[in-house]
């Protein structure tokens, strides 16, 4: 057979070129379904992958603080007292926390938990709350004076929740939660049923009045570094207090006329991790809105607080509304394209503008 000849068939080979090629393409045969099964598997890994992190990432429901309040006291033989709404709505919150689809992220270190940033930062934000309404609980709602003792079960919830989030073993955040969980429960059995010997809730405006000073410095916090994601610095200062803003706009540029100066705005690979935090602060914070308006009923009644708490707990609703683009965008002024952060930085600014409203309403005689 000639070699120059391209047009040889089986027949023309010899037996040992017949018998090399009838072994050759069986191999060839069996090792193409492996090549196609891994890139099948992997398909199907990476479909799997991105379904979980959007059911994971979604905001979970409001839940109905009455309703949890009920609930509990009825599982545990007691009934509703002033401060039970609002321990159930913090037991409520770090439940969700806790439970929600995915569970605690924020400390995962294997797919899909660790390619996740906007979960992560929205606990972040939840965690805040609840530090926030522990640290109520126990220095200012259950002490009715400086020098009264303090309740051992609040000092452990506030103390377990003081755990850092990262921590994923040895001890693991969510099993230090769900101590301060338990704690909280206890606190609550307690105070349902009427047998605290120490930190009985105390229906005070001045008590309340604390609360919503933290609560002021945090949404001050947030409204400063969600305005300050815009490039442009009117629109960042209209956020600022009047001396604050005159001194933004008078700072040498350093990126153009229209450019911010990078010493206030807030970073670009920061803006969804501060945005996503502001609204998982909102989510938490609107249940304890809820609370205290059953639990200071009296106090808010004899200061005819209830319209600053009615617009507070409107403008949190509007803060945690479903968002209908998949990424947090950051346009400038009336440009194509919105600014989700300069959005939820003015539900912040009302509702920081009606607590500090009711905080004035509360510290008049």
């Amino acid at each position: 057979m000639s070699a120059s000849n391209p047009r040889a068939t089986t027949a023309d080979l010899t037996p040992k070129q017949t018998s090399d090629t009838q072994q050759t393409t069986p191999q060839r045969a069996r090792r193409r379904p492996w090549g196609k099964l891994l890139l099948s598997a992997l398909a199907v890994y990476l479909v799997v992958l991105i379904a979980l992190v959007i059911y994971w990432c979604r905001q979970p429901a409001t839940f109905n603080v009455e309703q949890l309040t009920q609930q509990e006291t009825v599982a545990l033989g007691g009934q509703p007292v002033p401060g039970t709404h609002f321990v159930a709505a913090t037991i409520g919150v770090a439940d969700t926390l806790l439970t929600k689809p995915g569970g605690l992220t924020h400390n995962d270190r294997f797919p899909p938990g660790v390619l996740l940033d906007n979960c992560p930062s929205w606990e972040c934000g939840v965690i805040m709350a609840l530090r926030d309404a522990l640290r109520a609980l126990r220095d200012d709602f259950s002490r009715t004076k400086s020098q009264s003792a303090e309740n051992l079960d609040l000092k452990r919830a506030d103390l377990q929740f003081s755990m850092d989030p990262k921590f994923w073993i040895m001890p693991a955040a969510e099993d230090e939660y769900r101590k301060g969980i338990d704690a909280l429960e206890r606190y609550f059995q307690a105070l349902s049923t009427g047998n605290l010997t120490f930190g009985r809730f105390s229906v005070r405006a001045d008590n309340l009045s604390e609360y919503l000073a933290l609560v002021e410095k945090r949404l001050g916090n947030f409204g400063l570094r969600l305005s300050s994601s815009s490039a442009d610095p009117r629109l960042s200062a209209a956020f600022y207090p009047a001396d604050t803003a005159a001194k933004i706009e008078q700072l040498p540029m350093i990126e153009g006329a229209d450019s911010q100066p990078s010493a206030q705005r807030t970073a670009p690979n920061r803006v969804d991790d501060v945005f996503y935090c502001a609204r998982g602060y909102s989510w938490a914070l609107l249940h304890f809105v809820e609370a205290l308006q059953i639990d200071f009923a009296p106090v808010i009644a004899d200061k005819q607080a209830q319209p600053a708490l009615e617009q507070i707990e409107r403008d949190l609703q509007g803060a945690i509304k479903g968002m209908r683009s998949p990424i947090v965008l950051n346009g400038n002024g009336f440009g194509l394209l919105a600014n989700h952060s300069l959005v939820l930085a003015s539900y912040i600014a009302r509702i920081n503008a009606a607590v500090i409203d009711l905080r004035i309403l509360l510290q008049q005689g």
